[in-house]
């Protein structure tokens, strides 16, 4: 996984290696096509394909196509985006669909083994013989069918001669079985509904449960590594390859998931907030989906280099969001050109300047990393600055403009507020300064010391531009991870109770007039408001708008 550290899995397979019981390493990462991927999506990505590549191994990437009610191909193409922008080349490109024939072939196998029958009883009939925790099951009156008639009614199932619901096939193992996986389970279900890949070939489809393992199997898959919900369902696993008498014998092994704080991961609650429209689609920059992060200008480096830090453990890690965006940071502040743009502008008149002059300042484009080059401003006798760097009645220890006072023009000269002009209502709408020729940046000017230093934008050459500003969707920790665990209160109150109403704002402004041909996804610097990502979906050519990535300091340090 590109770094040195160690993890359990890790060491799984060098034992597994050395020791001679595998002689190679295939993984796979199998997300179902029902929904947009996530960070927590990210981590199983990074663990399957970062130790493939780290033991000169495989991964495939296997869409778990299993049920045609929730699967869609848009769905299906947004994960070959992600995992693709994540930086990771899959070896083959694979759909449980593929494997459709072979799998009923295999139940048939475990219907004349004795291992598998059709049960008539329905879904809630099913959960009530199924029994608790402390309570066996009780068997089905239909488990003891003849095989004859077991074979004759599951091709009667794949014929489409029943309903929805009306017979499934279940695999025969033990009702008694204290792991209530064992009881057994339903392997196949009736669904006359079009599959996004075999259309109406089918209307019987495998349960997960089942499909998965002969997956794994049938495409060689060394080591199945999925999250601790499915440890479970392990015994479960290893029945199904050897009852149905598989070649190859993967081996399961389970890994803590990854939570992130302020936000929901469950795919049922992001459709709620993408069906509800609370959000303006999947890769709202506020969703933690990966086309969510990657529109609001996240890096997969920055992604990669988190996921790895969160490490890999049986338990279920929650990383506060502020470590992700330490990442981030990380990435871009030798990447990103800086420049100047201000978000909420104030009209500053510098008096003294002479009316029709324009000269071109010189900055550098990153001081980080010289070889960057410089970038040409435009200045002149009308500039913006922005509004909060502006107070007629200051507190003390405010070093902005405000009447009497001087500052440092970044890049520039030092200007000193002379006059404030207010409309009728008494609100400021422009300020009068005069500036001092002799103290131009980079001219060595020694004179007197300012305190404060402001960016600024010229007003004749500015670009107006859109910036958008986001906050955690989700309001409070706490109460989050009630609702995230379902330990929701007596009020019934859900997740979007606590929708942060002031995730989004929405600024006007100007930006630099050399940035005028920026693209989508370019990112920038922006001096004391962060970095910031020209958005892919709402830029066009008559407007330019802004996603906030992060802004440019935080309190969260690495341990």
């Amino acid at each position: 996984m590109e770094h040195n550290s160690s993890n359990f899995i890790k060491t799984i397979i060098k034992e597994d290696l050395e020791t001679g019981k595998r002689d190679y390493v295939y993984t796979r990462f199998p997300p179902e096509p029902n929904g947009y991927l996530h960070i927590g999506h990210a981590k199983s990505i990074v663990i399957n394909f970062g130790l493939a590549d780290e033991f000169k191994g495989k991964t495939n990437l296997r869409f778990d196509d299993t049920n045609p009610l929730k699967e869609d191909t848009e769905y299906v193409e947004s994960i070959k985006e992600d995992v693709a922008w994540l930086g990771y080349d899959w070896d083959g490109l694979f759909f449980a669909s593929d494997y459709f024939e072979e799998m009923f072939n295999r139940a048939v196998l475990l219907i004349k083994k004795g291992k598998a029958y059709v049960d008539d009883l329905t879904a809630d009939e099913i959960r009530e013989y199924r029994g608790t925790l402390t309570e066996p099951g009780k068997e089905s009156p239909y488990r003891n069918r003849s095989i004859e008639e077991n074979l004759d009614l599951f091709e009667r199932m794949r014929n489409g001669e029943f309903g929805n619901g009306e017979k499934v096939l279940r695999a025969k193992i033990d009702m008694s079985s204290p792991n209530i996986n064992l009881r057994d389970p339903v392997i196949y279900r009736v669904s006359h509904a079009t599959h996004h890949n075999t259309g109406d070939t089918w209307c019987i489809y495998p349960m997960y449960a089942f499909a998965h393992p002969l997956e794994d199997a049938i495409e060689g898959i060394t080591h199945s590594l999925c999250t601790t919900e499915f440890e479970d369902q392990r015994p479960l696993y290893n029945w199904v390859i050897e009852e149905c008498e598989m070649e190859h014998k993967p081996q399961q092994i389970e890994f803590g998931r990854l939570g992130i704080t302020n936000t929901v991961m469950s795919k049922r609650k992001l459709k709620q907030l993408v069906d509800e429209k609370v959000v303006d689609g999947w890769d709202d920059p506020r969703m933690p989906t990966i086309s969510g992060l990657r529109r609001k200008g996240y890096t997969p480096k920055a992604i990669r280099e988190f996921v790895k830090e969160t490490g890999v453990s049986k338990g279920f890690a929650t990383a506060d969001e502020a470590m992700l965006e330490h990442f981030v940071r990380e990435d871009l502040k030798l990447q990103a050109p800086r420049t100047m743009g201000i978000l909420k502008p104030l009209k500053v008149v510098i008096t003294n300047y002479p009316e029709d002059q324009v000269e071109m300042l010189d900055a550098e484009i990153n001081p980080e990393v010289p070889e960057m080059g410089t970038r040409q401003i435009p200045f002149s006798r009308e500039i913006y600055i922005e509004q909060e760097d502006f107070m007629e009645n200051p507190p003390k220890k405010y070093f902005r403009l405000f009447p009497g006072n001087e500052v440092r023009l970044k890049h520039a000269y030092f200007i000193k507020c002379e006059d404030v002009i207010k409309d009728k209502n008494g609100n400021v709408i422009e300020i009068h300064c005069t500036y001092d020729p002799e103290t131009k940046s980079g001219t060595g000017f020694t004179g007197r010391k300012v305190k404060g230093t402001l960016h600024w934008v010229d007003a004749k050459h500015a670009l107006p531009a859109e910036f958008r500003l986001y906050e955690p969707l989700i309001l409070d920790k706490q109460k989050n991870e009630e609702v995230e665990g379902e330990v929701e209160s007596s009020e019934e109150k859900t997740f979007l109770d606590y929708i942060n109403e002031n995730s989004l704002e929405v600024l006007h402004g100007f930006i630099e007039p050399n940035m005028k041909d920026i693209q989508p996804q370019d990112k920038f610097q922006f001096f004391r408001h962060g970095y910031f990502n020209v958005d892919p979906k709402h830029t066009t050519a008559e407007k330019t708008v802004f996603n906030r990535i992060v802004s440019l300091k935080s309190s969260f340090k690495l341990k």
